[in-house]
């Protein structure tokens, strides 16, 4: 299983190495679906949405296609995946996320299709693949709500947690001072990622990529 958990995107050439070295082969030859998702219930500028397709477009991938898997079917999104591969999974809303991986169904087929595609996330597309939403903390730092479900569990497809955006102007609580307090309250390990730092994890071993700061707790 490859994964390159991101908390901007592919911004610095640093992580595009990475996933270029997770895919094995030139970008000009592989097919990425963009998951959207996250994003439907974010008001305001998509911006940050709108960058992290021009970054796609600007490495010259084969194809970018758009599934919206809270839009579709099951038998339209999973054709769709089928033939990607990389999965692109962008930020936005982690529970929203979440909530619909699951009633669509994408959380169970998932894993088995991972043994052949690469996943990218982005922020909350990267929070979800963690064993815990971290649910209370989450509301706290990035002022997410959560009102299709009260549910705290993630895919679990590594065991530990992800804190995004260290030290952005938008999320004014994710500093380090604030997540050493937190870690003396919660027990399990976390990683505080600012926009230019990401993990790639190939078959259960992760490794941070960087180009700015990031930090591991407990």
């Amino acid at each position: 299983m490859k994964l390159l958990l991101t908390s901007g995107g592919l911004r610095n050439k640093t992580i595009i190495d990475a996933l270029l070295s997770l895919t094995g082969r030139p970008f000009s030859e592989l097919n990425v679906a963009f998951i959207p998702t996250a994003a439907n219930v974010e008001a305001g500028d998509k911006d940050w949405l709108i960058d992290d397709l021009i970054r796609l477009t600007n490495l010259a991938f084969k194809s970018i296609d758009i599934v919206d898997i809270s839009a579709v079917p099951k038998d339209i999104w999973l054709s769709r995946l089928e033939v990607a591969d990389i999965i692109f999974v962008e930020g936005g809303n982690t529970f929203h996320l979440m909530y619909w991986m699951e009633q669509s169904g994408l959380k169970d087929l998932l894993p088995g299709m991972l043994e052949k595609k690469v996943y990218v996330g982005v922020s909350a597309g990267s929070m979800v693949m963690c064993k815990s939403l971290d649910m209370s903390t989450s509301k706290k730092l990035y002022y997410e709500d959560a009102p299709q479900t009260q549910k705290d569990e993630g895919m679990g497809l590594v065991d530990y947690l992800i804190r995004p955006h260290l030290n952005s102007e938008y999320f004014k609580q994710v500093t380090l001072e604030n997540l050493e307090q937190y870690a003396k309250k919660f027990p399990d390990t976390f990683y505080a990622l600012d926009d230019e730092s990401a993990i790639k994890v190939v078959d259960g071993y992760s490794e941070v990529i960087s180009e700015g700061l990031w930090k591991k707790f407990n």
